[in-house]
């Protein structure tokens, strides 16, 4: 396993983004609220994080949800996963979503979401006239019909 440093600033009261186990491939962030959000079943709202960080080039984080917040409480993240590039330098934001039947309560420092981070490649497009026959071929959505 490798690691990286990275740069960050937290203008909100809570901890670091942390891991929850010594092998967690995410870090919990938490939600800076200056009072508590309830959404409506269906309702989205932007929430804050007060995190900002400066990723090295060649790296992405990927906002995700929490699967305890989504079996749970039926709240999770749209636009998932979310990607922040290395150069953006904004706040951290979620946009939350209540997938449930019921009005959710969000509460200052609960933890929200998993960030993960990872190293990406740079594609370079070489236009070609065709591609290489597959086995597949074209084959997608569910052709080889197992479940």
């Amino acid at each position: 396993m490798s690691k990286i440093e990275v740069k960050i600033v937290n203008r909100g009261p809570h901890p670091l983004p942390a891991y929850g186990t010594p092998l967690s491939a995410g870090m919990d962030l938490r939600v800076w609220l200056s009072e508590p959000l309830t959404l409506q079943p269906l309702e989205r709202a932007l929430v804050r994080t007060g995190i900002y960080i400066a990723l090295p080039e060649g790296y992405e984080c990927q906002i995700r949800p929490r699967s305890g917040l989504a079996l749970k409480r039926g709240l999770t993240v749209l636009n998932t996963p979310g990607t922040i590039d290395a150069d953006y330098r904004g706040e951290i934001g979620i946009i939350i979503v209540n997938l449930s039947n019921e009005p959710q309560t969000i509460t200052d420092g609960e933890r929200i979401c998993q960030m993960v981070v990872a190293h990406h490649e740079t594609v370079t497009w070489r236009p070609v006239e065709a591609l290489d026959d597959t086995d597949r071929g074209a084959g997608g959505f569910g052709h080889t019909g197992t479940n």
